[in-house]
């Protein structure tokens, strides 16, 4: 055996020396040092935001070297020579020009893969630029490439190839789905129905990103995007700085800093938008009923959608495509539009013309009153209104009274064997346990569940009150003015649009005075996804406001 380990060491030497070639290296990634963050915690507890004010940043339950390791053993030899030389071509890029890449043989699917997963363990192994974004990679995401890159076609959906990343609510099937709560980690489930769909058309679920635990609805004023497994997320435009919104604050910071071309969030009121535009991407909160929400951890039946996260309205529309469907679990589902083709026919299109209600309250947002101004320059036109008033004391009955009933669903239906909790109170009993490890911002929200009176026909009857009110609060400048959509500005009035289940679409509009990104939202009517595409679309062409963050560029 030594004689044969000698020989062999003497060929390769001798390949070296009339070759020039070198044996290949295993790419191996640093291990994860935990670090005493006490410093950074702080320098952070008399920040004037609250949400910023941290109570810890790194995860005490969830090793990073997990993850890290499910990386390193994908790449083989891919390492820091290789992520340069394909650095211009994938950074920054689109769904549509890597898929030209590709077409023209610069390189595959593998490649791309591994390009992001690299940069994935790059940036998160480095205690200076980690942002806690990604819980979780699938460890067969290179596998999946090195067979899509064999079974390509010229019919292959856009998304075909392309890696995606779940917001860690959305059910995959072999990694857990945790919604970022200690009880919910060892949650290894089946697909969602929108992951079963994403897969079908070709597309690589890379891996899970973090989320303020249980979808912002655990504790009461904590920081957005902590939980419980993903610790602390932070802003790529400013780390410690600048709030990332939440609740899909991890796929928000993971597509701001490429670690996939496109990434999935969810929300009930607001957890698409707020991440979204604090992060300068496109956000869509689809019409509830566009897209499934079979398999996935919920607040509210009534108000939870899935939606895509990405950096151009273009690739937005192609992984809204690629979830749509109708799934018999869900009846919000039944009857939704069928064959409409969300990314095609997006050139050429203009905002002359076109006519969108300005809300007088936003007007006082410097960033806000510019683009409503640039707006009428590229030929729109612009009525300000004054919006009504309308009462939202039921708004949390509502999601505390789903929450309840919703919840226990998801766990019986969808949930994994021999979870530890199957209802609401087995989870608020399981962290009282360890109050320290499980919820250190306390579980205000969760306890408030548990006091909701309100159920049956009476919650019912707020429900539809609520939508009635909310309905109205979009239609009356709509029907006054002939409008195409509504301009919002960030999440704001995120909840209106949640009640009257219309779609809301935010797209980065430009920068505030410490350089903090900021959103304009375009709302429209039930179902009309496809016309505020092209408006965004028209929008993104004409300002190119998006500027992705410096600390990433390399």
């Amino acid at each position: 055996m030594k004689s044969f380990v000698k020989s062999a060491t003497t060929l390769i030497l001798i390949s070296i020396l009339i070759l020039g070639c070198k044996p290949e290296t295993k790419t191996i990634i640093p291990e994860w040092v935990p670090y005493d963050e006490s410093e950074e915690i702080a320098a952070n507890a008399e920040n004037e935001s609250r949400r910023l004010r941290y109570k810890l940043i790194q995860s005490r339950v969830n090793d990073k070297n997990i993850m890290l390791k499910a990386i390193e053993a994908q790449l083989g030899t891919f390492g820091e020579e290789e992520y340069r030389n394909l650095h211009s071509k994938i950074y920054d890029q689109g769904v549509v020009p890597i898929q030209n890449s590709i077409a023209a043989g610069e390189f595959t699917y593998e490649e791309l893969t591994k390009w992001y997963l690299y940069r994935i363990a790059r940036f998160e192994g480095d205690k200076d630029t980690y942002l806690n974004g990604i819980i979780s990679i699938n460890p067969e995401a290179v596998a999946t490439a090195i067979m899509l890159d064999k079974n390509r076609s010229d019919n292959d959906h856009p998304i075909y190839g392309i890696p995606v990343l779940l917001k860690d609510n959305v059910n995959f099937e072999g990694i857990p789905t945790t919604a970022g709560a200690h009880a919910l980690m060892n949650n290894y489930t089946k697909n969602a129905f929108i992951s079963e769909r994403i897969i079908e058309k070709g597309g690589i679920i890379l891996g899970k990103t973090s989320l303020s635990e249980w979808a912002n609805y655990l504790c009461l004023g904590c920081p957005n995007g902590y939980s419980a497994v993903g610790g602390q997320t932070l802003h790529p435009y400013g780390r410690k700085q600048m709030d990332t919104g939440g609740s899909s604050s991890g796929t928000g910071v993971a597509i701001a800093a490429n670690y996939a071309t496109v990434g999935v969030g969810t929300e009930t009121s607001g957890s698409i938008l707020s991440p979204s535009s604090s992060n300068s991407l496109v956000g869509l909160k689809p019409t509830v009923g566009l897209l499934s929400r079979g398999g996935i951890v919920p607040i509210s039946s009534t108000l939870d959608t899935p939606g895509p996260m990405t950096k151009s309205v273009i690739d937005n529309a192609i992984l809204l495509d690629a979830m749509t469907g109708e799934d018999p679990m869900d009846a919000y589902t039944k009857d939704n539009p069928k064959n409409i083709d969300y990314y095609q026919n997006l050139d050429g299109q203009s905002l002359e013309g076109l006519r969108f209600g300005v809300n007088k309250i936003f007007m006082r947002d410097s960033v806000y009153r510019t683009t409503v101004a640039k707006l009428a320059e590229l030929g729109a036109e612009t009525f300000e209104f004054e919006p009504t008033e309308v009462d939202f004391s039921s708004f949390g009955a509502i999601l505390r009274g789903d929450m309840l009933i919703d919840l226990a669903d998801y766990l019986e239906k969808y949930g994994g064997e021999d979870l530890p909790v199957a209802s609401v109170q087995d989870i608020v009993n399981y962290n009282l346990e360890d109050t320290t490890l499980r919820i250190p911002y306390g579980q205000g929200r969760f306890a408030g569940i548990l006091e909701e009176e309100i159920s049956g026909d009476a919650l019912d009857s707020l429900k539809a009150k609520l939508n009635q009110d909310a309905v109205a609060f979009f239609e009356k400048p709509m029907q006054e003015f002939e409008l195409d959509a509504v301009l919002g500005l960030n999440n704001r009035g995120a909840g209106f649009a949640a009640a009257a289940h219309y779609p809301c679409l935010t797209v980065p509009m430009g920068y505030n005075e410490v350089g903090k990104p900021q959103g304009l939202t375009f709302i429209g009517r039930r179902f009309t996804e496809d016309k505020l595409l092209r408006i965004a679309i028209a929008f993104e062409e004409a300002t190119g406001a998006r500027i992705p963050p410096a600390l990433f560029a390399d």
